[in-house]
């Protein structure tokens, strides 16, 4: 299986990266203008949400946390946070929050895939980067906000960025171009999680 080298992303996974944040980082500054925080409260939540995953799959592959060598990261989060704070609540759909989480995990699950597998992470190993990558920032904002986790929801969330790993790792084996590899994970696991969001799937809970 062809690898990413780690300064030759394709343009279709720096898209993916790129739109993880916006969205996560709207997804955090709407969850604390929820909670009627302030504008700078409202920037730390959508840095926290934007970035803890990625920081932490830094560290684990053991490579430069990538918003403090790129700054970009950061004015992403601080222009959706001024977006956020411009628009009122009422004008904010009632299941915004989880619709923009669910397009950040998804494509966030593939970055962080591809990201692992760019620095001679094994396949395996790489889908659980991405699964970190996708899903602790929510888990954070969460924790933050004081509301009960989407963990704790027993809906298809880690299983849907789960999913999107194991499908561009799949779709790679077959020889699939990392374009198409990308959008086509990255739309698996939109829809998993979208069909947790509308119908509340889950997997079975534990019987006791």
């Amino acid at each position: 299986m062809a690898i990413i080298g780690p300064n030759a992303v394709s343009p279709v996974l720096h898209l993916l990266s790129i739109a993880g944040l916006t969205v996560f980082a709207i997804s955090g500054a709407l969850a604390a203008a929820r909670q009627r925080l302030d504008i700078i409260a409202g920037g730390f939540f959508a840095v926290v949400t934007a970035t803890g995953g990625g920081t932490v799959r830094d560290v684990l592959i053991d490579e430069p946390v990538f918003w403090i060598r790129d700054w970009s990261p950061v004015v992403i989060c601080a222009l959706a946070t001024v977006a956020v704070w411009l628009v009122p609540l009422h004008r904010w759909p009632a299941k915004a929050l989880d619709w923009f989480d669910a397009a950040g995990l998804s494509a966030f699950a593939v970055f962080g895939t591809a990201k692992a597998l760019g620095v001679g992470v094994s396949p395996l190993p790489a889908v659980v980067m991405g699964v970190v990558t996708a899903c602790l920032g929510g888990i954070i904002r969460d924790m933050v906000a004081g509301v009960p986790s989407i963990m704790l929801r027993n809906e298809l969330y880690v299983t849907a960025a789960l999913a999107a790993g194991l499908a561009f790792v799949g779709l790679l084996h077959t020889g699939m171009g990392y374009g198409w590899a990308s959008l086509i994970s990255a739309a698996v696991g939109f829809a998993l999680r979208g069909a947790g969001i509308r119908w509340k799937l889950a997997l079975p809970r534990h019987r006791g």
